[in-house]
């Protein structure tokens, strides 16, 4: 599983960082979280809202922090 945040380091994003990090220890999945800083790769995803969660290559959420029940949720699909 890969795990996108996308966002250019705005505490929105740092939290939602530390929510997926929290939510993939809990799960005991393997995931291959990444931050993505770069204006034109999260243009790329037609993401206009920070932070913007990617998972598999799909966006999930966009503009808001999810908790972890919520990364939790989306992880578990």
């Amino acid at each position: 599983m890969k795990i996108e945040i996308l966002g250019t380091g705005c505490s929105k994003c740092s939290q939602l960082e530390a929510v997926v990090k929290q939510a993939v220890a809990s799960s005991g999945k393997f995931a291959q979280i990444l931050k993505v800083d770069d204006l034109m790769k999260i243009m790329e995803y037609q993401v206009i809202s920070t932070p913007g969660l990617v998972i598999d290559g799909k966006v999930v959420s966009s503009g808001k922090v999810l908790s972890v029940d919520e990364v939790l949720a989306l992880i578990n699909k």
